[in-house]
């Protein structure tokens, strides 16, 4: 089979190979893969950095791709055979306390497709089989771009008890987690406020959401100030910037909620400790979802609640021209086309 390994750090360590198919160990199944994401993570794996200085080269890269099912190992149902699914990329201990009590998105022992285990970026892909998750009817390339993105939005939005009618803000809403947060909250009714660097058109907003552009989080801040006086009961930050974060918290109303679901490449974050105490606010990091979650994400993306964007695709022959340009692709997932 063909596979996209990653021999030694560096896009230059990327290369598409011949080599052996896996064979499933109990409780996992075969993919035959169709689509594959590029991710960040990919990239601090390439870099051997971050969160990717867990991956032990050589590896195969790709967290979430989607496919059928041709093979079982022993202790899977067999009517599993030919299922169209999507793998969760992150694997639950199944041990620990929290796995006892189905919060898997909080297992402390959490391994990653294409970090701890060879990933998705190759013809066939093994994987736990509870991983494999049934996507019905969802195109391989939606399900790629959804599986992982939408289920965190969905974990924040359930962590922070987002209800009909609550003043939602969004920052970082032009990103893939920003428009996936955007169309929740307006699915569930919320008041939405999505601000981001650049404008984004109204008509790829959903109906009756504001728009706020602001080049700089000290802009948001006095936009915020100067049009929501009132403040936000929850924020989603999906921005990865400690200063926009910062300013979410700051535009928080009494009991407000934040969440911020992107890993922060600005680690400073400023806050004023008296207003956070005295207004009760609450910050939460969400990193991950249930299995539960990622079953009801899906189930929203078929009901055409949330509808992932896809940017840029490439076959798999060109992974390293996909990872080379994926700062500069196009709005939305960047997809590989695997077969």
């Amino acid at each position: 089979m063909r596979a996209a390994v990653l021999s030694s750090h560096g896009l230059d360590g990327i290369s598409v190979i011949e080599r052996d198919e896996p064979r499933p160990a109990p409780g996992e199944v075969l993919v035959r893969v169709e689509t594959v994401g590029v991710n960040q993570l990919d990239l601090n794996v390439i870099a051997g950095r971050g969160p990717g200085t867990a991956a032990r080269l050589p590896r195969v890269l790709g967290l979430d791709p989607a496919g059928i099912v041709v093979a079982l190992g022993d202790g899977v149902d067999p009517a599993r055979l030919d299922e169209a699914v999507v793998v969760k990329p992150n694997i639950a201990c199944g041990a620990c306390a929290a796995c006892a009590q189905e919060r898997e998105a909080d297992c402390p022992a959490q391994t990653v497709v294409g970090v701890h285990r060879d990933g998705g970026a190759a013809e066939i892909v093994a994987v736990p089989a509870k991983n494999a998750i049934a996507r019905g009817g969802i195109p391989a390339e939606i399900a790629t771009a959804a599986v992982h993105s939408v289920p965190i939005v969905l974990n924040a939005f359930e962590t922070a008890r987002v209800a009909e009618g609550d003043r939602v803000l969004v920052t970082g809403a032009g990103g893939t987690l920003g428009r996936a947060a955007t169309a929740l909250a307006a699915h569930f009714g919320a008041e939405v406020v999505a601000a981001s660097r650049s404008v984004i058109a109204a008509s790829e907003l959903p109906e009756g959401v504001v728009g706020i552009a602001a080049t700089d989080a000290a802009a948001l801040r006095a936009q915020l100030s100067e049009r929501h006086p009132g403040g936000f009961d929850v924020v989603i930050d999906v921005s990865g910037h400690g200063p926009t974060l910062g300013a979410g918290v700051a535009a928080l109303a009494w009991n407000g909620r934040a969440v911020f679901c992107a890993a922060v490449s600005d680690r400073t974050l400023e806050l004023d400790t008296l207003d956070f105490y005295l207004r009760r606010k609450r910050l939460i990091g969400v990193a991950s979802a249930d299995y539960a979650q990622v079953r009801r994400a899906l189930d929203l993306v078929a009901a055409g609640a949330v509808t992932p964007r896809i940017g840029a695709r490439y076959p798999l022959d060109e992974i390293g021209r996909a990872y080379r340009g994926f700062a500069g692709s196009p709005p939305g997932k960047v997809i590989i086309d695997v077969s």
